[in-house]
């Protein structure tokens, strides 16, 4: 939960409870609004369930999530209760902190919508190239990635022996005949040649995921056939990167993309405040007291 949301459930419980201690209706208001639940003096209307969404829902379902609406302000009810007798509280200490709350909400987002409207989210490839080499020890592997043609087919498969044959051939070759094959007869497969990917997403429900030696098998193998009772599964390795080892840019270059996009983020909302600054500055809109 980020901090301005928990300012938002903070604000939501304190008004709550102000408005509750406040609540006035008259007779007439009172027969067209019936109490649902009580404690003490504070009430839970029935209007006040129309915050609920039960839109489209059964009238099963919409009565337990009204039902559950219900307990939920009792057992908020009762903390409160519970928080007033059993400890002293500071009441312009409380308001302080509301009011810091509120502001602190207003400013986060008044940035939001400032950012929405001035930032520059367009980051040329030749900067994201550029924080790459001045920061890839910083981008160290923490699981095996590699670049992989992945095709998983039936294991007595008529076409297995033309797949292996071409799947052995030099990437790129007879890369048409090779597609056909895996479009037209494979379960599943994998066949984005420039993408890096982690090896556990590609061998996951396969033999391979079993392996005790897969670094050994990545090592020393061009192509690595495992199969079950049912499936053969291959891997063409064409390119492979060990844990610890410095990943290609391409594996990281989103992960660039948002760093040099918070950095332009802070960057701009430190000129804002530096702005604003100023311009009271200039304007005599604030004084320091010795």
């Amino acid at each position: 939960m980020s901090w301005a949301t928990k300012i938002c459930w903070a604000l939501l419980i304190v008004i709550t409870a102000s408005c509750d201690l406040f609540r006035f209706k008259s007779d007439k208001e009172d027969e067209a609004d019936p109490i649902v639940a009580s404690i003490d003096q504070q009430v839970l209307r029935k209007s006040d369930l129309t915050l609920v969404n039960t839109q489209g829902l059964s009238a099963s379902d919409s009565s337990s999530i009204i039902n559950r609406y219900i307990q939920s302000w009792i057992r908020k009810q009762l903390m409160i209760r519970e928080a007033s007798r059993s400890m002293a509280y500071d009441e312009a200490e409380i308001n302080r902190k509301l009011l810091d709350y509120k502001y602190a909400l207003m400013v986060y987002e008044y940035e939001k919508a400032y950012l929405d409207s001035h930032l520059d989210t367009n980051i040329p490839e030749q900067e994201i190239v550029q924080y790459y080499e001045a920061n890839k020890q910083n981008f160290n592997l923490k699981e095996i990635i590699f670049r992989v043609n992945f095709v998983k087919i039936e294991r007595n498969h008529p076409q297995n022996r033309n797949l292996e044959r071409l799947l052995r051939l030099q990437e790129g070759e007879q890369k048409e005949a090779l597609n056909k094959i895996v479009l037209d007869f494979a379960s599943n497969y994998f066949m984005e040649d420039a993408t890096w990917v982690k090896v556990d997403d590609i061998i996951a429900n396969s033999p391979l995921a079993d392996s005790p030696n897969l670094v050994g098998l990545l090592r020393n193998n061009k192509l690595i056939i495992v199969e079950d009772e049912r499936y053969k599964y291959y891997f063409r390795i064409l390119e492979y990167k060990l844990a610890d080892q410095v990943p290609p840019i391409e594996f990281v270059k989103d992960e660039i993309y948002q760093i040099l996009l918070n950095k332009r983020k802070v960057q701009l909302v430190e000129e804002l405040q530096k702005e604003i600054y100023n311009r009271a500055l200039e304007n005599n809109e604030f004084k320091i007291y010795e």
